[in-house]
């Protein structure tokens, strides 16, 4: 079976971006969620996008949002969104056909998504000038184009070169990713709002594990394959 990526040095980049771009933004996370004293920020109560909070406290979709770092959280989904749609496009060969299109395709939509969610924060500032509307396309279309991502990667799995366990475990998380991003909805639109942040990360978390079991995956197929320029010399060892 052929497969869908490219070789040599512009794969094993694309491998490598692809893998950082979510551990990036847990760093981003980590450290802006720390900056916050008054009030603390929690992952369970707390939106994810008050992190990107920039400015004096303010409350910011009924909730107080007092994010000292903000411009760290929102550097690290720009820069999440731009590893992303470079490591797609270094690593899957477009010239295969319909599977890397629809995985390329999707990782620009979720890749755009995440970085304008840090371009345009979720305050009550962007809700009255309707730039809240760059926010809200951003969120939901990471979150549902990185959890249909995972699904196809993992589908495609064998031609990317993944083992049948991250295949499968990457079509899961997209899977458990789209279930999260539905019970999140009916949790903002019901009103209940209960523990906000945890379903907004169900929704989140999955996409970014499987990114990292992407990138992980393509970088150990590399490994894998012995270099076109050493074939010659192997085979003739071999005789």
């Amino acid at each position: 079976m052929s497969t869908i990526v490219r070789s040599g040095t512009s794969a094993r980049a694309g491998a490598l971006l692809i893998f950082l771009g979510p551990l990036i933004s847990w760093v981003a996370e980590l450290i802006t969620a720390a900056a916050w004293q008054n009030p603390h920020y929690s992952p369970f109560y707390n939106w994810v996008s008050h992190l990107g909070l920039t400015g004096p406290s303010q409350v910011a979709f009924e909730q107080v949002g007092n994010s000292p770092l903000g411009a760290v959280m929102n550097t690290g989904w720009i820069l999440y969104g731009a590893s992303l749609i470079a490591g797609a496009f270094l690593t899957f060969d477009l010239r295969k056909g319909g599977r890397p299109i629809v995985i390329v395709a999707l990782a620009t939509i979720a890749a755009v998504g995440v970085s304008l969610v840090g371009i345009f924060q979720g305050s009550n500032a962007n809700v009255a000038n309707g730039l809240i509307a760059f926010h809200t396309f951003g969120a939901q279309g990471v979150m549902i184009a990185g959890n249909v991502m995972a699904i196809a990667v993992g589908l495609a799995g064998s031609r990317i070169g993944l083992t049948r366990g991250r295949s499968i475990a990457s079509t899961t998380l997209g899977i458990a990713g789209l279930a999260g991003f539905a019970v999140f909805m009916i949790d903002v639109f019901s009103g209940w709002m209960w523990n906000i942040g945890l379903f907004e990360r169900s929704a989140i978390y999955p996409i970014m594990i499987g990114h990292l079991l992407l990138g992980s995956g393509l970088i150990a197929a590399r490994r894998r394959e012995t270099p076109a320029h050493l074939a010659p010399t192997a085979a003739r060892a071999a005789t």
